[in-house]
């Protein structure tokens, strides 16, 4: 198997049951959570990721958010290409990083590109480019400024061709993501968030973006990657949340789960507190603020033709 497919229901269930059970359970939970109340006048964001090279319809909206891997090779001609079909889109302002796949953009990858492809620059033509930077963007019509981190690291995925990459065990987002972020945009997703990808059913994502965003905790977070994993979850920085995280991170040893003390604590406190979190959103309308994780990636055929539609939230306040 590969990034874009995963392991089936079955394998999973038989290589760790009880984590199986308790990660769907949690999966569910959130799946059917009520979204944060949009303000009167919602700013609307676009997510998209993974096009590789395709250019499929937008939706619209006020703040469209690309989040790595533009192109398939990571030349300047297809990194331009990307641009300029963004550029041309209404939205009233665009954030785009760079993934793995875009070469050009990291001077350690670029050297492996051919030598008539590692010259030149890129006209961004109005959309702003973040590389472990953040701006701050202006939405008068709803009297609101969001601040955007974005930043394309990705822990270690393949050769010396792809862009950005770390190795996996390096605590790479410890300090770096401000506190203040309202809008969290990276190629990689969060380990155990929408990022199950292989047939070993590992989890792709990095762990110590994990940590920093326990830090942060974004109104949204916009990632992509793991194009298998594609989706929207809720994050609610609780007990929970925590115990899912824990139960994700346990070794697959089969049936003998079931006879871990650990296990079934993890699995209650999931239950326990989706439900609670479920019944205080549709009974007393809760004023909690969660966060929003969408990853993005998308799958675009021979035509530029989305093959799953392309997200859209409303950021709350």
């Amino acid at each position: 198997m590969s990034l874009f497919q995963k392991p089936t229901a079955f394998q999973q269930f038989l290589w760790s049951p009880l984590k199986f059970t308790t990660q769907h359970i949690y999966r569910f939970l959130s799946s059917i959570r009520l979204r944060p109340k949009p303000p009167i006048s919602p700013i609307r964001v676009v997510c998209v990721s993974d096009t590789h090279n395709g250019t499929p319809e937008v939706p619209e909206g006020d703040l469209l958010i690309h989040a790595g891997d533009l192109t398939n090779t990571g030349t300047l001609k297809e990194l331009q290409a990307q641009i300029n079909w963004l550029s041309a889109l209404p939205h009233t302002h665009k954030i785009v990083i760079a993934g793995n796949h875009d070469t050009f953009l990291d001077p350690s990858s670029r050297p492996t590109l051919a030598p008539e492809d590692r010259e030149g620059e890129i006209n961004w033509q109005g959309v702003t480019y973040l590389q472990s930077t953040s701006t701050t963007l202006a939405f008068p019509d709803q009297e609101r400024q969001l601040k955007v981190y974005g930043s394309p690291w990705v822990p270690l995925c393949g050769g010396s061709s792809f862009a950005f990459q770390y190795a996996r065990h390096l605590e790479s987002w410890t300090t770096e993501i401000p506190t203040d972020t309202d809008i969290l945009v990276t190629h990689t997703p969060p380990r155990y968030h929408r990022d199950v990808s292989s047939g070993s059913f590992s989890a792709s994502g990095c762990a110590g973006l994990s940590k920093a965003i326990w830090r942060v905790k974004p109104l949204l977070h916009v990632c992509g990657h793991v194009h298998a994993s594609r989706g929207t979850s809720v994050l609610d920085w609780d007990r929970g949340q925590a115990a899912y995280e824990r139960a994700c991170s346990r070794r697959m040893v089969g049936f003998s789960e079931l006879l871990s003390w650990i296990a079934w604590q993890d699995f209650v406190s999931v239950l326990l507190f989706g439900v609670k979190r479920v019944v205080m959103d549709r009974v007393w309308h809760s004023s909690s603020r969660p966060s929003i994780l969408v990853n993005a990636a998308m799958w675009c055929d021979k035509d530029s033709h989305a093959k799953n539609e392309i997200q859209v939230v409303l950021v709350p306040d």
